[in-house]
């Protein structure tokens, strides 16, 4: 629900180009540049009144009495919610990102530009979350058995991408045993994920036990969750730590520390980025990211799920600074994400 001071068509335009003007200049904005821009003739009184009144909405505030107004986290949720979610990809940006993408032959090369155009499209970070160890796609697995009793299960997942784990099970495995499970998951499940694969065995194993016995609980046990682990387990690519540190105002050293510690402590950025998965806007934003870092209020967060295949496997987004062009970075993120899910689908 809107408040009152959004209520007119007029404040919201001016509110939007308050929005604009601050991205561009970074600078408090003042009522005689809104009248510069704004399409109807209006005095910078009436301007000027327009703009007490959002700031007394929470849209904006004035730095210091002499100084023009600088948007709030509010404003920037305006603007994204409604100005920049209407905007379409430019030509330009359209050509330049299909082009910085290429044709890849690998995920890992995939994710790495995609990243690197993230970051370069947002002056923050470009972020990709992979899928956890549950949504891989088996194409072929293998086995070793060590000398101390430990197996080694590697997963090969189609383009190459291979995931292992070094696991200690409950019972001892001869070579011949490791074998001949991964003989059965390549003949069976090449193409299923994990997840689809443990559901599947533990069915065969209620209906069929007598005959799926062996085998299954072997595979069960090399496949379980000791293997899948959890989503905190997701690997996360980020791309723009550089230049990040050098786009955002941080007000102290400290700030700046806890945003270098939070993406050292990668799993934060998952939880954020998945929550884009749960919503049902094909681009999400959220403005201000506290659980980034306790001084998250100057961060915008846009994000989009990617698929493979029609499933959601993860997320991508840019990590950056709230005063950050969002019509760009809003399309970019959903046009990278689009890209990405069609890569995915070929390789």
């Amino acid at each position: 629900m809107r408040t009152a001071a959004l209520q007119e068509r007029r404040n919201r335009q001016i509110l939007a180009d308050i929005v604009r003007t601050y991205i561009e200049s970074g600078e408090p904005v003042s009522s005689r540049a809104i009248s510069a821009r704004f399409e109807e003739t209006l005095s910078t009184a009436t301007i000027r009144n327009i703009m007490a009144d959002l700031e007394e909405g929470g849209f904006l505030y004035q730095p210091h009495t002499s100084a023009g107004r600088v948007p709030t986290a509010a404003a920037y949720r305006f603007f994204a919610q409604e100005i920049a979610s209407q905007a379409t990809i430019s030509a330009v940006d359209k050509d330049w990102i299909r082009r910085e993408m290429g044709t890849p032959t690998s995920a890992a090369e995939i994710t790495e530009r995609a990243g690197h155009v993230l970051a370069e499209v947002s002056n923050g970070l470009g972020i990709i979350v992979s899928p956890p160890m549950s949504k891989t796609v088996l194409e072929h697995a293998r086995m070793w058995l060590l000398p101390d009793g430990r197996v080694v299960v590697v997963l090969i997942s189609p383009g190459g991408n291979t995931r292992d784990k070094v696991l200690r099970p409950s019972r001892h495995f001869s070579q011949a045993e490791l074998d001949a499970t991964a003989e059965f998951l390549n003949s069976h499940y090449s193409g299923w994920t994990l997840e689809s694969i443990r559901e599947d065995l533990l069915q065969k194993l209620a209906n069929e036990r007598e005959r799926y016995e062996g085998i299954v609980q072997s595979a069960l046990t090399l496949c379980g969750p000791a293997v899948f682990g959890d989503d905190l387990t997701r690997e996360v690519h980020v791309e723009g730590t550089a230049q990040m540190v050098g786009a955002v105002d941080f007000t102290s050293q400290q700030q700046l520390r806890d945003l270098l510690e939070a993406i050292e402590e990668k799993h934060r950025l998952v939880t954020v980025l998945n929550a884009c998965i749960e919503t049902p806007e094909p681009v999400h934003v959220q403005i201000g990211v506290k659980e980034i870092s306790e001084r998250g209020e100057n961060l915008a967060l846009i994000s989009a799920a990617y698929t493979r295949n029609d499933l959601v496997q993860g997320s991508l987004g840019v990590l950056g600074p709230t005063r950050m062009h969002y019509e760009r970075a809003m399309t970019a993120v959903a046009y990278v994400a689009q890209l990405f899910s069609e890569a995915l689908d070929k390789i």
